[in-house]
């Protein structure tokens, strides 16, 4: 069984807090489809249960008084709820800024010291060039001295 690496993503998520697990849980519920789906059905139902079911007992009749005090304070804990949550985006946000750069400027570190070896031994390979050019003849140059393929034909007027 292999052993999972923990990232700093991870460790980030074990030292929250409860409120900031809280936070990141009904952020996450309420900014959903079925958060939404859920919230106007409860709505139809306050509705149609105070205004055709009750109808003349009912207990928050139309106008609704009551169910616009309860939307009101959801709405207060809802954007309390979101800042909360935006602040944690804006921490995990920033916690992945410094990690990126830190990677950066280890990954650059090593590019360096890459990039000095490689500068190094094409060095190192011109100074092979170097010390070998006069000992090896280069074709299509003529040398004084050293007989040429092909140059008895040429002389001879016999060419290609």
């Amino acid at each position: 069984m292999s052993e999972r690496r923990s990232t700093w993503h991870a460790r980030h998520k074990e030292g929250l807090s409860r409120g900031e697990r809280a936070a990141d849980v009904l952020r996450n519920g309420m900014g959903s489809w079925t958060f939404v789906g859920l919230f106007l059905a409860a709505m139809a139902a306050w509705a149609g249960y105070n205004t055709y079911v009750l109808a003349a007992a009912a207990w928050d009749p139309y106008p609704y008084i009551l169910l616009n005090l309860f939307l009101s304070m959801l709405a207060g804990l809802q954007g309390a709820i979101l800042l909360i949550a935006a602040k944690r985006q804006d921490a995990i946000a920033a916690a992945m800024a410094r990690h990126d750069y830190e990677t950066d400027v280890q990954s650059k570190s090593e590019l360096d010291r890459l990039m000095a070896i490689n500068s190094r031994q094409l060095e190192m390979l011109e100074e092979l060039r170097a010390m070998l050019e006069p000992a090896v003849p280069q074709p299509g140059v003529l040398q004084p001295g050293v007989a040429q393929p092909g140059a008895l034909r040429e002389a001879e007027g016999g060419g290609s």
